[in-house]
């Protein structure tokens, strides 16, 4: 029964991988630059995607793929009302997207018409970590708020990290959250990890963060 479940397990990671691997052919083809960004309900998502893509205006153009348990347009609505186009994507309960629904979001999107795509996955620290998507980069969010314990409870995601915003570092005056710890856990777990502290309610660190973003997209548009 055991190793019925494990084959079982395997393919199912197989297939996504391999669509994966067919999205980002797809991305590449395009000049699109993917990301996936993953957070903790409450880390701040939206806000950062919101304020990532107010800096990038109007020089480059963003789509945005949303996913959520249940069949609620709100976030997609905010992208929409700045203009980009944004897919949202119903997990029907699903604590992830996996490759099938990135597939079928950027499906909806004209590829012709963007620079990059912009994913925002569930909320959620355990699922989304095991799911290629077929993106350039995984960025995580993680918020002062949640505790400077998150790395060493939930390593898978930090493993399979290319990016680190350390989101409201404007309330670190008021909760016990203590910066070297938590970035020891990180750096035990990838080392090197690139890491922007911000705050995207007040704007601090983001031109750091969008800088970065900017020289990736122009990487990736000169190799397409």
């Amino acid at each position: 029964m055991s190793t019925s479940r494990v084959t079982v397990v395997e393919k199912i990671m197989d297939a996504n991988d391999q669509l994966a691997l067919s999205i980002r052919s797809q991305l590449d083809q395009a000049g699109v630059f993917g990301i996936n960004i993953m957070a903790s309900p409450g880390a701040g998502k939206t806000s950062v995607i919101l304020a990532t893509i107010k800096a990038l205006l109007p020089n480059i153009r963003i789509g945005v793929i949303e996913g959520d348990t249940a069949p609620v347009t709100i976030d997609a609505d905010k992208v929409i009302a700045l203009g980009m186009p944004a897919v949202q994507i119903n997990t029907g309960g699903d604590c992830h997207l996996d490759a099938v629904m990135m597939s079928q979001g950027l499906g909806q999107l004209d590829l012709t018409d963007i620079d990059m795509v912009i994913v925002e996955n569930v909320g959620n620290l355990i699922c989304p970590a095991a799911f290629n998507l077929g993106t350039h980069i995984n960025v995580l969010i993680s918020s002062i708020p949640e505790g400077d314990d998150k790395p060493y409870k939930y390593t898978n995601i930090y493993r399979g990290l290319d990016v680190l915003l350390i989101n409201k570092i404007d309330l670190l005056p008021y909760i016990d959250f203590r910066m070297d710890y938590f970035k020891q856990g990180v750096e035990l777990l990838n080392p090197g990890l690139v890491t922007f502290p911000v705050s995207a309610t007040i704007g601090t660190g983001m031109e750091e963060w969008v800088t970065w973003l900017k020289t990736k997209i122009q990487e990736h548009k000169a190799k397409a």
